[in-house]
């Protein structure tokens, strides 16, 4: 058995600060990653703005050890900080980063499938993946098998041997259904399928999948990891022997920039403050809108039902900062309520410090026909919120206007 107290160490030789074994996630999202010493003793580390490096005379004994840079589609110095803090806080041996989310959800399909491969994936996924899906792996000889948030109850019925690889998310996107990671790793495991889970709405502060039995875990650093809506990344993090396999710079080309690396690196460093305000908006704005008149539905992660509760609470440490409104009134209404919101900005996209609202419908799912819409829970009325850090109390009453605004009462006859 490990031991707590002791220092907690990068693998495969890693050169970063050792960080006591006893640290939390709020420490360690401050610390981790350390170079000071590598970088002229600078806290805040350097931008290394360079695409190519002098050659090393010692190269195949510098390649041995892990520590020659030879070209930033490759590695970069600008990297390596905040590539170890997702491996640390998502538990995984190895973690990589991609100029966009979909530049890594890309990275693990295309090296992981070939041709004749099966493919078991959430029906309820973000568009851009659902796009991958439905489009591009069919033309690689690729099938891909949909599953419903509602069949996702029962696993074991759905991943059959051969599968090659099972992908989920949770909590979905965006009607924000909750599904049994482990239950999901069991089943996986029995049909020697790799279970890649899509972490972006939780972060591994309130939800570790690979704890939970997933081989790998997937992000649009966008959102929650880089919070200002300022950068575009991605990152995938996982066991070493899967990592090894993932392309992310020879044949796809998809590095992050070291300029977005070094916002990634200081953004993660106050994760765990704003998830905190996230989950405590997500879970005021989620209670207070439930009794509200002109709301018809409202989804959060465990009120779908009792059991999704159930799931909720075992596996994740907060529910995060995203609630979805069905609104009374439906489509009709849409427009009148985004019109009146004066704190809450309607733009696509989430996870970031300020409040926004999308419409689903008409933005990350607009390539779903209506009755496919329908099929995953998207009504014309559901609008999607993103919480942000403003005061909880501001927030509640920028929203209850803006939906009394989009319902005036009936004059009288």
């Amino acid at each position: 058995m490990s031991d707590p107290e002791a220092p907690r160490t990068a693998p495969r030789g890693k050169r970063f600060d050792p960080i006591p074994g006893w640290a939390g996630v709020g420490t360690r999202v401050v610390h981790v990653g350390r170079l000071p010493d590598l970088n002229a003793g600078a806290i805040a580390p350097p931008i290394y703005q360079t695409s190519t490096y002098r050659y090393p005379a010692e190269f195949s004994e510098a390649a041995a050890g892990g520590h020659v840079h030879l070209y930033t589609r490759i590695t970069n110095p600008s990297f390596e900080g905040p590539t170890e803090v997702l491996r640390d806080l998502e538990g995984g041996e190895e973690a990589r980063l991609f100029a966009s989310g979909m530049g890594a959800t890309s990275a693990v399909l295309l090296s992981l499938l070939r041709s004749g491969d099966e493919v078991v994936a959430l029906q309820d996924l973000y568009g851009g993946t659902t796009d991958i899906l439905h489009d591009l792996a069919p033309r690689f000889g690729i099938r891909v098998r949909e599953v419903s948030a509602s069949e996702a109850a029962e696993p074991e019925r759905l991943v059959p041997r051969g599968t090659r690889l099972v992908w989920l998310e949770s909590p979905t996107n965006p009607t924000l259904r909750v599904i049994d990671l482990r239950r999901w790793s069991d089943a996986s495991d029995a049909a020697g399928a790799v279970l890649v889970v899509d972490n972006t709405f939780a972060t591994p502060v309130n939800q570790t999948p690979i704890a939970l039995g997933a081989d790998l875990v997937v992000h649009s650093a966008t959102k929650y990891l880089g919070g200002h809506s300022d950068l575009v990344a991605g990152a995938v993090i996982g066991a070493s022997a899967l990592m090894d396999r993932i392309d992310s710079k020879s044949f796809l080309g998809a590095p992050i920039d070291p300029f977005a690396a070094y916002l990634l690196g200081r953004s993660l460093k106050t994760l765990a403050l704003r998830m905190a305000r996230h989950n405590e908006n997500g879970a005021r704005v989620a209670e207070a809108l439930s009794h509200h008149p002109d709301v018809e539905k409202v989804h959060y992660p465990g009120r779908h039902s009792p059991e999704e509760e159930g799931i909720a609470a075992r596996q994740m440490r907060g529910r995060g900062g995203m609630v979805s409104l069905s609104l009374r009134g439906g489509a009709a209404a849409v427009p009148r309520f985004l019109h009146h919101l004066r704190l809450v900005q309607v733009a696509c996209s989430l996870g970031g410090v300020e409040s926004l609202v999308s419409v689903p419908g008409e933005t990350s799912h607009r390539h779903l026909t209506p009755s496919e819409l329908a099929t995953r829970g998207i009504d014309e009325g559901l609008v999607r919120i993103s919480l942000g850090v403003e005061d909880p109390d501001d927030l509640l009453r920028d929203l209850d206007e803006a939906l009394r605004a989009a319902h005036p009462p009936t004059a009288a006859l």
